[in-house]
């Protein structure tokens, strides 16, 4: 679903990301972690098409970013790890928005906006200006915005931050629904004992390194996944 290849990106004489080299599969939950500044937003950035890169391939469902952005990007959602909405709009609004972007029928997109925005708790919130809302509840909206227009990959950088324990809950079985239907996930994340309880494979990175990957029993072994990024991390 999401095939990275040798994968590097400059700032200047910089190495953000150096070589690296990742393969989600369809159904995959996959958690990438690593200390602030290891290159993990970088990634996901180039992985998305906000980021060129100097050397490497990234696909898409098989569909080259370089080579075609704008069909690749119709198979993905992104959410980032502060989500930029538009504040001047209601919460309907910009689901509708989106939902134009990505020409979602209006009784789909109406279903799943009732079925997300019910299930986080937003919908008496939706006719109220983005600009009201707390983070926590820009947080749900950029979820529900991501999930509308049913991609095969979601693409995801610090999601949890900000939800409380009820909407943290109700996300982890919208990425267990994806999946269930063949798509993929793939999310950055500090939260270890959340990588560790829900993901099916993990990569570790360090100064723009793969060091670690696979799946989570393969990485952690007899160790929790918190012992092996702090060892990890020392060396």
């Amino acid at each position: 679903m999401l095939k990275i290849n040798n994968l590097t990106k400059l700032f200047g004489d910089k190495k953000a990301v150096d070589n690296l080299s990742l393969h989600i599969l369809p159904g995959e939950i996959y958690g990438f972690i690593g200390h602030n500044g290891a290159g993990k937003t970088t990634t996901i950035k180039c992985a998305i098409g906000v980021l060129d890169f100097d050397k490497g391939e990234i696909f898409i469902d098989g569909v080259s970013i370089k080579d075609n952005p704008i069909r690749c990007k119709k198979k993905i959602a992104y959410i980032p790890d502060n989500p930029d909405l538009y504040d001047f709009m209601t919460g309907i609004q910009y689901l509708n928005f989106v939902a134009d972007i990505f020409e979602v029928p209006t009784d789909i997109r109406t279903e799943k906006i009732k079925k997300y925005a019910d299930g986080f708790e937003l919908t008496e919130n939706l006719s109220q200006p983005i600009s009201s809302y707390s983070h926590g509840m820009k947080q749900k909206l950029a979820v529900i915005s991501a999930w509308i227009h049913g991609p095969k990959l979601i693409i995801m950088d610090e999601p949890f931050v900000g939800l409380d324990p009820k909407a943290a809950h109700i996300l982890k079985e919208m990425m267990h629904e994806v999946c269930s239907n063949g798509g993929a996930i793939f999310f950055s994340t500090h939260v270890l004992e959340v990588a560790e309880k829900l993901c099916d494979k993990i990569a570790i990175i360090k100064n723009g390194n793969l060091i670690k990957s696979g799946t989570v029993s393969e990485v952690k072994g007899d160790e929790s996944l918190e012992s092996v990024f702090l060892e990890l991390e020392d060396e």
